[in-house]
């Protein structure tokens, strides 16, 4: 049984996926379906956190819109999610940036990693 479920799980894994780290600012281009009509939505912020494994791998990205901190949590694999853009790379020393959340202006900002 589990077997099968390993082969079911490999076919929806996508390829194309970008190597990004916590701490990063990526742009997440996903589908949005109004009615008939179907659309391309940005959504550009800093990744707080990645988890899970294989197939259930989900990340988090926050920005802030008008003064108001907005997150949003993506399935890594899932079809909705078209693609993913890294915009700069962020310098941190920990797997989730969770203290961000309390943080308001430029001490929100994330050290940017020079390579």
């Amino acid at each position: 049984m589990n077997e099968i479920i390993k082969k079911i799980e490999a076919e929806q894994m996508k390829s194309e996926i970008p190597e990004f780290h916590v701490g990063d600012t990526v742009k997440v281009y996903a589908k949005v379906i109004e009615g008939s009509r179907e659309r391309t939505q940005v959504f550009e912020g800093v990744v707080l956190k990645r988890q899970g494994g294989s197939s259930r791998e989900t990340f988090t990205v926050r920005k802030n819109s008008n003064g108001i901190g907005v997150e949003k949590t993506w399935p890594l694999h899932s079809p909705i999610v078209e693609k993913i853009e890294i915009v700069r790379l962020g310098k941190v020393r920990r797997a989730k940036l969770n203290y961000l959340r309390d943080r308001v202006g430029k001490a929100a900002k994330v050290k940017e990693l020079v390579r």
